[in-house]
């Protein structure tokens, strides 16, 4: 067998290599009662009562590819909740990108809302707050939403965030023009589901109706097609069949995904960081002028 060959088996065994079983690739971050996973360890909810909520995060470490889980969010009056499901590379100066799905009184959408925090910067970068997806897609809430996070290395486009596969968020990497961009730290991926009423629903002034309760938010059909993290960068970016996204064909959005991110930001769009010059005094960041895709 040839080095390359090692090498490309090596690197192959470094992922896909997850058993869509959550009770063999996470473990529950914190309180174990909130949690149940079904007997095939197929589908994990978490629940959300006056004593607590709850978390998941996966056994491994992830640097580039793409993640998928299907969601379903806590259905009816879901004001004060806020499901969490993110990257995060726990480090001192850590990087993460979050879904926070922000929970609304009986018939008002969701919001979702994006974040993305670079070297554990004090002002987190919100991108892109967008109707319920289920509104978008006319999916009703007791069915599951996809919510995809793709994650490249060195191209153009580089963190996505996608809803039933269609791009609501780019961030692209504009690292060689002095914009930070998360590239370096393996990450894991965490959930959660907790009380956020202070601030997660009109501000605050919708507060969790505990007599609604408890919240359950439900976790199914994850796919991990990434780099599990082995302590060394090089196999994760090394030029072979198995690492797709160092694929030039990945480098940017299709001319389809392109016209379904400028329809989401045209009608779900409602709050956009980069058009916020009063919360920077007019000294938008450097990224904000230069390409999205």
């Amino acid at each position: 067998m040839s080095i390359l060959s090692s090498l490309e088996s090596l690197i192959t065994k470094w992922f896909r290599c997850f058993n869509r079983d959550f009770n063999k690739d996470f473990f529950v971050t914190w309180s174990p009662s909130h949690v149940n996973t079904s007997a095939d360890g197929r589908t994990r909810s978490m629940k959300l009562d006056q004593e607590s909520g709850a978390g998941f995060a996966s056994n491994q470490m992830f640097l580039f590819g793409q993640i998928d889980m299907q969601i379903k969010l806590v259905p009816g009056d879901s004001a004060g909740t806020v499901v969490a499901y993110y990257l995060t590379s726990d480090q001192p100066n850590r990087d993460e990108v979050d879904f926070e799905f922000l929970g609304n009184v009986a018939g008002k959408p969701y919001i979702l809302q994006t974040n993305i925090l670079l070297m554990d910067r004090a002002t987190v970068k919100r991108g892109l707050i967008c109707g319920l997806i289920q509104q978008r897609t006319s999916i009703p809430i007791q069915y599951y939403g996809t919510f995809t996070k793709l994650c490249k290395p060195s191209f153009k486009l580089a963190d996505q965030f996608m809803v039933d596969w269609v791009p609501i968020r780019v961030y692209r990497n504009h690292a060689d023009k002095g914009v930070a961009f998360p590239r370096w730290q393996p990450m894991s991926i965490k959930t959660s589901l907790w009380n956020g009423d202070s601030w997660a629903t009109r501000g605050g002034k919708d507060k969790t109706d505990w007599s609604k309760g408890p919240f359950i938010a439900s976790f199914r059909n994850y796919k991990i097609d990434a780099c599990v993290w082995k302590g060394n960068a090089r196999f994760c970016r090394a030029e072979s069949p198995t690492n797709w996204w160092n694929k030039n064909k990945f480098s940017t959005l299709t001319k389809t995904q392109r016209r379904l991110f400028k329809w989401v930001r045209k009608h779900h769009m409602i709050y956009d960081y980069c058009q916020d010059k009063q919360r920077f005094q007019g000294n938008l960041p450097k990224e904000c002028s230069l390409p999205k895709y």
